[in-house]
């Protein structure tokens, strides 16, 4: 054989190889994917291959091995069955006719029953809620289940570390979940993960990518949760992580970032079911199941003011067969009669909740959106500009909370009954790759307060409008563009 016949069947080899992997991609790819994500792969693997095919393979899953989503199906069933006929919700006031379906609907997702006899209030300012949970961890008599996406070892919580220390000499149990990739990541990680250790807290990662001890998923599905509950009587949730406001990165420290997020710390029967959360994530990890600190509900724990509070807490994340929060938010954003006012610092909808959010505007309903005027990642903050000219059009206002603070929040409200706060950008990723927590509230004193917060937005913010935004140069249309075809790469 010549060297022109061997080149010829290199060549003929290659492209019969080329034209195997592109039929295999039209058959393999598409498959329970949304169209747009669909489209957006087969065009890196059709346009470069083995880059393409090379990526796919890394991060082309957004589900977690099948033995993890088996553990949450088994939590989840055990919550149901150890959760029957706690539904107890306050009648003082009329349920809007669509909230019962809402329930519902969450209750089937997540298995979390809709709860009474809450009280929570908004925590805004950084130093404040780390203080304020300082403080709970400092009056513990029997557990700590601590569970953060970044935790980290800084000035600013170096006396919640203490707090911990303290809790533990004290005899209390105290336990800490935090995600691996992301704390990893942290300038003061090696610092902080032998503090834990050095204290005597069980921790463990979440999510960990540790392949040579057989631990290995898709590296960018991470545990994005934000919780810690102190004997099964208090509990936070919301946006905000254990580290410095900067988060101690050279990038955000030449600028002056500086992170803005709300915090709730709330008391009551939902609190269980924050626990439970811990629960299921403790026993992701570890198989350990901490059936002996699940809490039980007692009168004690109930609220019987006029503003108590109905609370159900909605889990989401690739372990659940559908996407909770993001049926949750376009149930509500449909449901809406009147306003809908948004949070959300990455800020990239799927086509439904773009089409929920303009539809919701178009027919009558008020709609206003807080996003920070600038951006701490490049791609997202270009590709969550690229859908501005389609919600000005729509009739949504815009507000862009002002340099340089990152408006890291995330919760909205709906009319004068209900608000949703956790940890759940309105971003694809949150939709897909993370698992969040979110709780929806009903009750008029905490959509109140939170009303507050979104007027104390507003005055730190300047409105976007389209006169405006038509007007943006050139390349900064080609770059919002570029950003939001790679962001349906999921």
């Amino acid at each position: 054989m010549d060297s022109d016949q061997l080149a010829i069947i290199i060549i003929v080899a290659a492209l019969l190889v080329d034209l195997a992997v592109r039929i295999t991609a039209i058959i393999v790819v598409p498959r329970n994917r949304r169209p747009t994500s669909a489209m957006a792969w087969l065009l890196a693997i059709f346009l470069i291959p083995y880059i393409g095919v090379t990526f796919f393979l890394l991060i082309g899953s957004y589900k977690l091995p099948k033995k993890r989503r088996d553990k949450q199906a088994a939590i989840n069933s055990f919550i149901i069955e150890t959760t029957k006929g706690i539904e107890l919700v306050s009648d003082d006031q009329p349920w809007p006719t669509w909230l019962r379906s809402v329930v519902r609907l969450n209750r089937q997702l997540g298995a979390m029953p809709l709860v009474g006899g809450n009280s929570a209030h908004l925590i805004g300012d950084y130093a404040a809620s780390i203080a304020a949970m300082t403080a709970e961890v400092n009056r513990a008599k029997t557990f700590v289940h601590c569970e953060f996406y970044i935790i980290a070892l800084d000035s600013v919580t170096a006396d919640f570390f203490a707090a911990l220390e303290a809790a533990v000499q004290r005899g209390v149990t105290v336990r800490v979940l935090l995600d691996h990739i992301a704390s990893v990541r942290t300038s003061t990680h090696r610092a902080t993960f032998k503090k834990l250790t050095d204290i005597g807290v069980a921790w463990q990662f979440m999510l960990p990518v540790q392949p040579l001890k057989g631990k290995w998923q898709r590296p960018d599905l991470r545990n994005h949760r934000k919780l810690l509950v102190i004997d099964g009587t208090v509990g936070f949730m919301g946006s905000q992580n254990l580290i410095d406001r900067s988060y101690n990165k050279k990038s955000n420290l030449r600028r002056g970032l500086k992170w803005q997020d709300l915090m709730t710390r709330v008391e009551g029967p939902v609190v269980s079911g924050i626990n439970a959360i811990f629960i299921t994530d403790w026993y992701s990890e570890t198989n350990e199941l901490l059936a002996r600190e699940t809490v039980e509900i007692d009168d004690e724990m109930v609220d019987s003011s006029p503003d108590a509070l109905d609370c159900q807490l909605v889990p989401s994340g690739p372990g659940f067969e559908g996407e909770n929060n993001l049926r949750l938010f376009l149930a509500l954003m449909y449901y809406a009669q009147k306003k809908v006012i948004i949070t959300s610092p990455y800020f990239v909808p799927d086509d439904s909740m773009l089409y929920a959010i303009t539809t919701a505007s178009q027919r009558g309903v008020d709609v206003e959106l807080f996003v920070s005027e600038i951006g701490d990642q490049a791609g997202v903050y270009h590709a969550q500009r690229s859908y501005y000219e389609a919600l000005l059009r729509a009739g949504v206002r815009i507000w862009l909370y002002r340099a340089p603070y990152i408006l890291h929040a995330k919760h909205f409200t709906i009319d004068d009954d209900l608000a949703v706060i956790g940890s759940s950008n309105m971003d694809i990723r949150s939709f897909n790759l993370d698992l969040e927590i979110s709780m929806m509230v009903r009750g008029a004193s905490f959509v109140r307060e939170m009303r507050g917060v979104e007027d104390g937005y507003r005055e730190l913010s300047r409105e976007l409008t389209l006169e405006e935004w038509l007007k943006q140069p050139l390349r900064s249309t080609i770059l919002d563009n570029l950003a939001r075809l790679t962001s349906a790469l999921q």
